[in-house]
C-alpha cells in the first residue's frame, strides 16, 4: 500500500534495535545492583542472578550498537526463553497472566530479537 515506506527499513530496525537495547541494559542494570535481593525475587542464586545481569548488559549493548548483533540478539532470545519456561512452568502464569505479568511481552522480545538477527541488524550497525 505504501511501498515509498521500503526505504525506511533500515531506520526502523535501528528503532527496533535501540528499543531492545534500552528493555535490556535496564533489566541487566537491576540484576547487577542488588543481585542478592534481585536473586530472591526471580528465585535464583546471586552468582547466576550476577551471570544473567552481565549477559543482558553485554547483549543490550551488541545490539543496539551492531556489534557482533547476530549472536547478542541470540544470546537474548535465550535469556528470555528462559523467562518464558520460569513463567509457564514454575510460576504458572498463564499467558496474559495477572494484571498484565504474563509471558506474552516475553515472547513478543523473543520475535523482536529474531527480526534483528535474521536481518543482521539492518545497514546501521557499527560491525558486522
Amino acid at each position: 500500500m505504501f511501498p515509498q515506506l521500503a526505504r525506511f527499513t533500515d531506520f526502523g530496525i535501528l528503532l527496533l534495535r535501540l528499543m531492545v537495547g534500552l528493555v535490556f541494559v535496564t533489566s541487566g542494570y537491576h540484576h547487577l545492583k542488588n543481585p542478592a535481593e534481585r536473586a530472591k525475587s526471580i528465585g535464583m542464586s546471586k552468582g547466576f542472578t550476577i551471570f544473567l545481569g552481565t549477559g543482558e548488559v553485554a547483549g543490550s549493548l551488541g545490539v543496539a550498537f551492531g556489534v557482533l548483533t547476530q549472536l547478542a540478539a541470540f544470546g537474548l532470545i535465550l535469556i528470555m526463553l528462559g523467562a518464558i519456561q520460569k513463567k509457564i512452568f514454575v510460576w504458572h502464569t498463564g499467558f496474559w497472566g495477572d494484571k498484565g505479568s504474563g509471558w506474552h511481552y516475553d515472547l513478543m522480545i523473543v520475535l523482536m530479537n529474531l527480526l534483528i538477527a535474521f536481518t543482521d541488524g539492518g545497514r546501521y550497525v557499527l560491525m558486522r
